[in-house]
């Protein structure tokens, strides 16, 4: 293996715990990575399987108790595929919002928290999206009229009318 840096040859290193600050999280350390160093010091770190070891660290994250810091916001919105913009429309929220939520100007409220981590286990990453469908709610909230039907006290179906 040759060093992308300098093209020198790179020797693996003795296994030792990494931090792994590309994710964005400075409290994250990875443990059986394999780490390459090269004879000018550059270093280059083996991580298979990225976006598996996001999907890992984002349920984690959202499985923690307490609230969530800045950068884990961050991190949760780039690992749902989603940018500033369109998170915030997603979450219907102002972007300069979402912005204060990453800075950690502005403390995420804790519905828009559980909305969050509620997305993460519901979610799989995208790629590709569309917002027109959210663009294109429009009017005032209206209640849903529901028929459930049971036999011995248990739901067996529900028919939703709207208006």
């Amino acid at each position: 293996m040759k060093c992308f840096e300098c093209g020198g040859a790179m020797k693996r290193e003795p296994e030792r715990p990494v931090p792994y600050t590309a994710g964005g999280l400075s409290h994250v350390i990875l443990r059986g990575v394999q780490v390459y160093r090269c004879p000018s010091g550059h270093t280059e770190t083996g991580i298979p399987r990225i976006a598996q070891l996001h999907r890992v660290i984002a349920n984690v994250l959202v499985r923690k108790p307490g609230p969530l810091a800045p950068e884990e916001v961050r991190f949760l919105r780039r690992h749902l595929g989603y940018s500033q913009v369109d998170f915030a429309r997603r979450m219907g929220v102002a972007p300069e919002s979402v912005s204060r939520w990453e800075s950690g100007t502005v403390k995420l409220a804790a519905t828009a928290e559980r909305l969050l981590r509620l997305m993460v286990v519901t979610q799989e990453p995208i790629k590709n999206y569309s917002l027109d469908v959210l663009a294109s709610v429009k009017g005032t909230a209206r209640p849903l009229a529901m028929k459930l039907k049971s036999t011995d006290d248990a739901v067996v179906s529900c028919d939703v009318a709207r208006d």
